[in-house]
């Protein structure tokens, strides 16, 4: 078996990652960054990110993962498309397996981030990114003067309901049951909101579009069983968020939801080891979030590594 040896393992190569990547290595560290899949996370199904930045105009979710990524390239990080399948701490080095090969290291970033449930109903996978969204905040302009449905009951779907009222001309919210879970606060601003109508004991079935993207919906009563076609323009989903984090139980303490839990330096219950981005404890989860959680945890991560030398 293949053994190697850094001074940071970053696991995950989203916006958390790959700026914790740029903030190490320009601290002179020797910097591994492990992802399963294409480097970029979550956001390479955006289509156009208008809240980032530096960028007034918007850029595609793609290109500005691309940005970053060459960023961390450049600054001498070292960006493997690889599973890790198992991880250990002791004797104060880190281990990471791979699949033919064990990485050692001083200390870890986890950046593993998380990804929204889905309802797996047709048509939803088609137009994610066209249509349906999972993030208000990210999407909501876009949809300015439209009519968009909203699914789901809790908290999340309150809020992100109530502020896309602030862009679009109605907001159908469709939840299966016959009360919202969300706060007492919450739903009595959506029930005072005369944009907002509340399609109760009703189950989104099917988005339905064309070349332009999403044009309808189709919602069934789950008590009546009667179908109808609704005609929106966007379609958001909030069915809640699960972290990848799977491969973490044992290793650090997760709460009862499986993220990541961190004090305000990102670390993590383990020493030498850090969290940042989506798969930590946060009340926000968006690309800026993400970034600032990153630059804490690699200036940590390298004054760690510092104090240990």
């Amino acid at each position: 078996m293949e053994r190697r040896e850094y001074d940071l393992v970053i696991i995950g190569a989203g916006p958390a990652g790959l700026t914790a990547a740029i903030y190490a290595a320009r601290s002179r560290l020797s910097v591994l960054v492990l992802e399963k899949a294409a480097p970029g996370g979550q956001i390479l199904v955006t289509d156009w990110v208008e809240n980032y930045p530096g960028f007034p105009e918007g850029i595609s979710g793609g290109d500005l993962m691309m940005r970053i990524s060459e960023q961390a390239t450049l600054q001498g990080a070292e960006i493997v498309t690889e599973e890790v399948t198992g991880l250990a701490s002791g004797d104060g080095m880190k281990t990471v397996r791979l699949g033919d090969a064990e990485i050692s290291a001083k200390a870890l970033i986890l950046a593993p981030g998380a990804s929204p449930l889905k309802l797996g109903v047709p048509g939803e996978d088609r137009y994610y990114g066209q249509g349906v969204s999972t993030c208000a905040t990210c999407d909501a302009p876009f949809f300015k003067d439209q009519v968009v449905a909203a699914v789901g009951g809790g908290d999340t779907a309150v809020k992100e309901s109530l502020y896309l009222t602030r862009f679009v001309k109605k907001v159908y919210l469709i939840h299966r049951r016959d009360e919202l879970r969300a706060t007492r606060i919450l739903q009595e601003r959506a029930f005072a909101n005369e944009k907002i109508e509340i399609l109760w004991n009703s189950l989104l079935t099917e988005v339905k579009g064309g070349d332009a993207g999403v044009q309808g919906i189709s919602v069934k009563n789950a008590k009546t069983g009667q179908e109808s076609q609704i005609s929106v323009d966007g379609c958001f989903i909030w069915v809640g968020v699960r972290p990848t984090t799977d491969f973490l139980q044992g290793l650090v303490d997760l709460d009862e939801r499986g993220f990541i839990r961190v004090n305000k330096r990102m670390e993590t219950s383990v020493p030498g080891v850090y969290a940042a981005g989506d798969a930590r404890t946060t009340p926000l989860r968006q690309v800026v979030t993400a970034v600032g959680d990153a630059a804490i945890a690699a200036s940590e991560a390298a004054d760690y590594i510092a104090a240990n030398a």
